[in-house]
């Protein structure tokens, strides 16, 4: 091949990838039609959400959605290189949260979407930050969690499920003494100890809302002398956390892990587990017809106490620098559409955030729907602090004998650490802009 027509080639390769990147920058399809990058991080529900994707591009032919599900790390760098995803379905934490403290997404309060979602639920999408006068994010899907019982052996011994902390003792108790372990205990994840019994406890004590904006108002003076601190506000919580882990557990608890709590769970061998939904897909896997339930663990001697914890799962967003805000605002009123939303939720054992939308109807996660329904949730103290904070490895030590006072004393000190280094400007802003460092 001569040299000429080598060149010739190049010339033409580099022709064909100036018009593709040409193309790409503009944001249009082979077809002519505008397209957005929506990227999505609930790996286990991709399916569904392809599904959508299809059915959105066949429903029209001005907007064509790609499907991204690259992750967080991917998308925060993209943010970075001024090129963010069009739009987004994102697990709403103090990663994606720093977008919305930066003011870096755009305002969705003038949508159809943002009309149909329950206004009971924002005061826990700004438990993470927020951007004054706008709208940043909104819930697309709620997870709720709380106990899961073996409904079967409590009706095989008579207990009803307890609704105050006397009457959990009582329950547990029974059980102990007729050879039922009362809870599995999975304490080598400090996970599943920070989401279960750290925030179960926590949450069934006081108001976590309350709590946070004390500890926000407080600052750095947050300590022996303020009006709210974890070691003023948390000690008995964490009291009656260790009672039940002392005391009604298995005596292995320390060295299972998720995934053996799980089959040991299915196995019948505990009459109840401190774990999220996300467990009864995993727990069906070996029993699938295990009859099973949820209630929320009452921590006090109200019944008005009473709280299921929630997470926003997943959280539509839209950012400022898409270069296809109209686009993905359209995709974004199409992913609202009821059919749309209460399938996804329901598919998941989900609680859609939007009025008047039914309920999961699966029998499992029946126990928590009236307290969701009527707004009796909290979201877990342990994911309301950054990551600077090891809150996982302090719930974790705790169980494994380390002193509560102790160890609430040093959280009293690493948050005052953090609050010294950023003042705070609004409630969680001391604990949203040091995770987003």
């Amino acid at each position: 091949m001569s040299t000429k027509t080598r060149a010739g080639r190049r010339w033409l390769a580099a022709t064909a990838v100036g018009v593709l990147g040409a193309s790409l920058l503009a944001g249009c399809s082979a077809d002519g039609r505008e397209t957005i990058r929506f990227t999505f991080s609930k790996r286990e529900a991709l399916t569904f959400m392809n599904d959508v994707v299809a059915q959105y591009n066949a429903s029209q032919d001005e907007v064509r959605v790609e499907m991204d599900s690259s992750g967080v790390d991917v998308v925060s760098a993209s943010f970075v290189r001024g090129n963010p995803p069009d739009i987004m379905l994102a697990n709403y934490n103090y990663e994606v949260a720093r977008f919305v403290q930066r003011c870096a997404l755009s305002d969705l309060s003038g949508t159809a979407a943002a009309a149909s979602v329950r206004e009971d639920l924002q005061p826990l999408m700004d438990q993470y930050g927020s951007c004054e006068g706008r709208t940043s994010a909104l819930p697309y899907s709620v997870m709720a969690a709380s106990v899961i019982y073996n409904t079967q052996i409590f009706e095989q011994y008579g207990l009803a499920v307890p609704t105050t902390w006397d009457e959990l003792l009582q329950v547990s108790d029974t059980l102990k003494q007729n050879g039922i372990t009362p809870f599995y205990g999975t304490f080598k994840d400090d996970w599943t100890v920070a989401q279960g019994w750290y925030d179960y406890s926590v949450g069934g004590s006081l108001d976590v809302i309350d709590f946070f904006d004390g500890l926000a108002a407080e600052g750095d003076q947050v300590g022996s002398g303020s009006s709210v601190s974890f070691a003023k506000d948390f000690t008995e919580p964490m009291d009656r956390m260790l009672q039940l882990a002392q005391d009604y557990t298995n005596e292995d608890a320390e060295s299972r892990a998720y995934g053996d709590g799980n089959l040991a769970f299915a196995q019948g061998q505990a009459a109840m587990y401190l774990q999220g939904p996300w467990a009864l897909g995993e727990i069906a896997k070996t029993s699938p017809d295990l009859p099973v339930g949820t209630f929320p663990l009452p921590m006090t001697d109200d019944p008005d106490d009473l709280k299921v914890r929630v997470n926003m799962d997943l959280a539509a967003i839209i950012p400022e620098a898409s270069r296809h805000q109209d686009a993905a605002r359209d995709f974004l009123e199409y992913l609202y559409q009821p059919e749309i939303i209460e399938a996804y939720n329901e598919s998941q054992l989900g609680f859609a955030p939007t009025k008047d939308a039914p309920s999961p109807s699966d029998p499992r996660v029946a126990g928590m729907v009236p307290y969701y329904e009527e707004g009796r949730i909290y979201q877990g103290a342990s994911v309301l602090v950054p990551k600077t904070i090891p809150t996982f490895n302090y719930a974790q030590a705790m169980i494994f004998g380390a002193s509560p006072e102790t160890t609430l004393r040093t959280m009293d000190e690493d948050w005052s650490r953090l609050a010294f280094r950023q003042p705070p400007a609004s409630t969680t802003d001391a604990a949203g802009e040091e995770a987003a460092r």
